[in-house]
C-alpha cells in the first residue's frame, strides 16, 4: 500500500500522514491481538522448521550456515517476506524490541543468501550450486520474480517504519538484477510473464518510499514488456495485450496482484488507457463475477473461452465466465481475497468511492476472515460457500482448517493484511485533488489515530462502537492542537444499509439528518469548522435489520435461494446448530423469524440469528436424481445462524455440513 510520507500526483486520496490507527477494543482489537500473539508466531514455527516448510533453512544453506539442499515450495522466499512484513507491522505498533531484532537477524541472513549479482531465490540458488538441472530463470513457474516482488514490498515497508536502509540495500540489488534482466529480454524482445506478479506493486513501493525513479521505469518496463509474450495464456493474462482487458479472467491472485500493480502505475503516470482497463476490468468481477462473501476466483479448475472447443485453455485458480458462482466447489483462495483489498484500496486512491470499501469491508469481514480459525492457529486454502459431507467427487483441499497447508502462501499473505488492517480504517484527500481537506472513513471499528493536517496542526479522532455488531458509531476529537484548517469529515453510508441518520452535535446544538440509502453506498459530507471541532460529536446510525439477499438470476446455482445478511456480515448455518439432518433439506421462509443474540464461539463473543427455518423431509426421504414435491412434508427446524467467519471453529473439528445459500420457500 502507499506509504504514509508520499503522495502519489493522481492519487484523490491517500493513506492519513500520522501515527496510524489503533484499534482500541472491540472486533478489530480482538483480530489484531489473536493476529499478534498466535497467528505471527505459528508461522514463524512452521518457517522455522526443517521438517514442515524448510523455507527458513534454505535461506540458512545459501548463506553457508547449513549443509543440505532445497526443499519446500518454490514460492516459500515470498511467503517469509510476508511474514516479515505482518511482523514488522506488529513490531512497530507494538514497540516490540525483541521483535524487531529478531526481525533484524532475519533481515542478515537474508543479505547472505543473496548472491553477489543481487539474484535471490533459493531454489535456484541451491540448483546451480548443486548442478542439478534447476537455474535461474528456466521456468516461470519457480515464481522467482514473485518472490522478488515480496522483497521490494517489505524493503519498502522496513525503511517507512525504521528509517533503516539494511534491506532495502539488499532488494536495490536485485531490482537492479531485475533491471538487467529485462534489458536483456527487451533486446530479444520477448519476456515470460511472472506469475503472480507481486513485482508491479513493488517496484512501485520501493519509489515511494525512496524517490528514486528508477523503480518506477523498471516497474513501467516490467508491465510494458507483458506484451511481448507469444502465445500467451488466459491463465496468465496475457493472451491479450494488457490495454485491451475489458474482463477478468484466468488465475485470480495473478490478476488481483496485475491489477493493482496496474493501478499503483496509474497512481503515479495517469496513463487515460490503464484507468480504462481498470475500471472496466472492476466493472466485470464485481457485476458478474464476485461472491456475497467476498470471494472471488470460483473454480477449481477449467477451460478458458467457456465453450469454445477451437480455441480453449485450461485454466485454474480461475475466475470462470460470468455469474459461474458455484457454492460447494467455491474455490475462493485466502490470497485471492487478499488481493482484492489491495486492488480495491488502490481503485479508492484513484476515486474515492464508497464501494471500493465496501468491498474491502465485505472481503475482510468474511471470507478473509474465514480463512483463519477463530484461534489463529489453522488455515482454508479455499473458501466454500457450502459442505456437504456427501461428495461423489474430491476436492483439492480439506474441508476443515489445517495447521499447516503444502501451499503456504495463504496465512502469512492473510497475516500481514491483518496485521495493517488499522491502515484501512481512514484516507485523507490529498492537496492536488481540488477538494477540501477530507477525511473519509474506511473500515469502522473502535479506534483512535493522530492525524495531521496539511497547514499544520492536528488533533486525535476516536471512534466508538460496537460495529459490525451494531450500526451505532461515535466519532469526536481529542487533544486538538494548533488546528486552523476547516475539516470535511466524509462519513461511509454502505450499500447494505437500507436506513441511516447521522446526528451532528455541536456544543449544545444537534443537528440531525436523515440519509437516502438508495440505490446504492455512498459517502455523506460533514463539514466542520477548526473552530468547532473540539467540542463536535458526530453520531451516525446504519440499521441493521435482518436482509435475505439473492443472487442475480444468472447464477444458476443461486436461482430460488437467498442467503441472510446482517449489516456487513454474512450468516451461514452449520450442523451444530440444528436438530440434525441435512442442511440440503431446509428451506428458507421469506417472511423469516430470525432475530439477532448473543453467542460465544471458541472464546469470542458474536452477534448470531436464532429463528426457525423449514425442513423439506422429502428432500432426505428421496434419494434419485429427480424427487417429487410433497407439501406435506416441510417441517419447523429451529436454528441458529452464525457470521460466515466463525464457521468450522468448534470441537470436535469434523467435516459437517455448513450452507450459505437456502431454497426459499414463499
Amino acid at each position: 500500500m502507499l506509504t504514509d510520507t508520499t503522495r502519489s500526483p493522481y492519487a484523490v486520496a491517500a493513506p492519513l500522514p500520522g501515527e496510524g490507527t489503533t484499534w482500541t477494543k472491540g472486533f478489530w482489537h480482538d483480530v489484531e491481538e489473536t493476529n499478534a500473539n498466535a497467528t505471527i508466531p505459528e508461522l514463524l514455527h512452521m518457517f522455522e522448521d526443517r521438517d514442515i516448510s524448510h523455507i527458513v533453512e534454505n535461506f540458512r544453506i545459501c548463506a553457508g550456515e547449513a549443509e543440505g539442499s532445497h526443499a519446500g515450495t518454490v514460492f516459500g522466499d515470498g511467503d517469509f517476506y510476508k511474514w516479515l512484513e505482518a511482523a514488522m507491522f506488529t513490531a512497530a505498533h507494538r514497540r516490540d524490541d525483541a521483535l524487531w531484532q529478531q526481525i533484524e537477524g532475519y533481515i542478515d541472513l537474508i543479505g547472505r543468501a543473496q548472491q553477489p549479482d543481487g539474484y535471490l531465490s533459493t531454489k535456484q540458488i541451491l540448483g546451480e550450486r548443486e548442478g542439478n538441472g534447476v537455474h535461474r530463470m528456466g521456468d516461470i513457474n519457480d515464481f522467482e520474480v514473485y518472490n522478488f516482488g515480496h522483497l521490494f514490498t517489505v524493503a519498502a515497508l522496513h525503511l517507512r517504519l525504521t528509517g533503516r536502509d539494511s534491506l532495502l540495500r539488499i532488494a536495490s540489488r536485485t531490482a537492479d538484477y531485475l533491471d538487467r534482466m529485462y534489458e536483456e529480454a527487451r533486446q530479444k524482445d520477448e519476456v515470460q510473464t511472472s506469475v503472480c506478479p507481486s513485482h508491479y506493486m513493488g517496484l512501485v513501493e520501493l519509489y515511494r518510499a525512496t524517490g528514486d525513479r528508477k523503480y518506477l521505469t523498471l516497474a513501467h518496463t516490467a508491465i510494458a514488456l507483458r506484451d511481448s509474450v507469444h502465445n500467451g495464456l488466459d491463465d496468465n493474462q496475457d493472451r491479450l495485450p494488457l490495454m485491451k482487458h475489458r474482463r477478468i479472467i484466468g488465475h485470480a491472485v495473478r490478476a488481483n496482484y496485475l491489477y493493482a500493480g496496474l493501478a499503483d502505475l496509474y497512481l503515479e503516470e495517469g496513463d487515460t488507457g490503464a484507468r480504462e482497463v481498470l475500471d472496466a476490468v472492476w466493472a466485470d468481477l464485481v457485476n458478474t463475477k464476485l461472491y456475497v462473501t467476498g470471494g472471488c476466483g470460483a473454480l477449481y479448475n477449467g477451460a478458458s473461452p467457456y465453450g469454445d472447443f477451437f480455441s480453449h485453455q485450461l485454466v485454474h485458480q480461475a475466475y470462470g465466465y460470468a455469474y459461474q458462482l458455484p457454492n460447494i466447489t467455491a474455490y475462493n483462495e485466502t490470497c485471492a481475497g487478499v488481493g482484492l483489498v489491495m486492488w480495491a484500496y488502490r481503485m479508492f486512491q484513484i476515486n474515492p468511492l464508497a464501494e471500493y470499501f465496501d468491498i474491502i469491508e465485505r472481503a475482510m469481514l468474511n471470507t478473509n476472515l474465514a480463512a483463519v480459525s477463530l484461534d489463529g492457529l489453522r488455515f482454508f486454502y479455499e473458501n466454500m460457500l457450502e459442505r456437504t459431507k456427501h461428495l461423489d467427487y474430491a476436492l483439492v483441499w480439506p474441508l476443515h482448517r489445517t495447521d499447516y497447508i503444502t501451499s503456504y502462501c495463504c496465512p502469512p499473505n492473510l497475516a500481514r493484511l491483518l496485521a495493517q488492517a488499522g491502515e484501512y480504517a481512514y484516507m485523507s484527500s490529498t492537496p492536488q485533488s481540488g477538494l477540501p481537506w477530507t477525511i473519509y472513513t474506511g473500515l469502522y471499528g473502535d479506534s483512535r489515530v493522530r492525524i495531521t493536517a496539511p497547514c499544520g496542526g492536528s488533533f486525535l479522532l476516536v471512534q466508538e462502537t460496537d460495529y459490525p455488531y451494531s450500526g451505532q458509531i461515535l466519532l469526536h476529537a481529542a487533544e486538538v492542537e494548533g488546528l486552523s484548517q476547516d475539516l470535511r469529515l466524509a462519513l461511509r453510508i454502505p450499500g447494505w444499509a437500507e436506513s441511516a441518520h447521522v446526528t451532528v452535535i455541536r456544543g449544545t446544538s444537534q443537528h440531525r439528518v436523515e440519509i437516502t440509502c438508495t440505490p446504492q453506498g455512498h459517502y455523506e459530507m460533514i463539514d466542520i469548522p477548526a473552530a468547532e471541532l473540539a467540542e463536535c460529536r458526530i453520531e451516525l446510525l446504519l440499521e441493521m435489520p435482518v436482509r435475505l439477499t439473492t443472487a442475480h438470476p444468472m447464477v444458476e446455482e443461486d436461482r430460488g435461494r437467498a442467503c441472510v445478511e446482517r449489516g456487513p456480515l454474512v450468516y451461514c448455518l452449520e450442523a451444530a446448530d440444528t436438530d440434525g439432518g441435512s442442511l440440503q433439506a431446509l428451506r428458507l421462509p421469506v417472511a423469516h423469524d430470525l432475530t439477532p443474540v448473543s453467542v460465544e464461539i471458541a472464546g469470542r463473543q458474536m452477534t448470531a440469528l436464532k429463528g426457525t427455518l423449514l425442513r423439506d423431509s422429502s428432500v432426505e426421504s428421496q434419494h434419485t436424481l429427480y424427487r417429487h414435491i410433497l407439501p406435506e412434508a416441510l417441517v419447523q427446524q429451529p436454528v441458529t445462524l452464525i457470521p460466515y467467519f466463525a464457521w468450522n471453529n468448534r470441537q470436535p473439528l469434523q467435516d459437517e455440513e455448513m450452507v450459505v445459500f437456502f431454497p426459499l420457500n414463499y
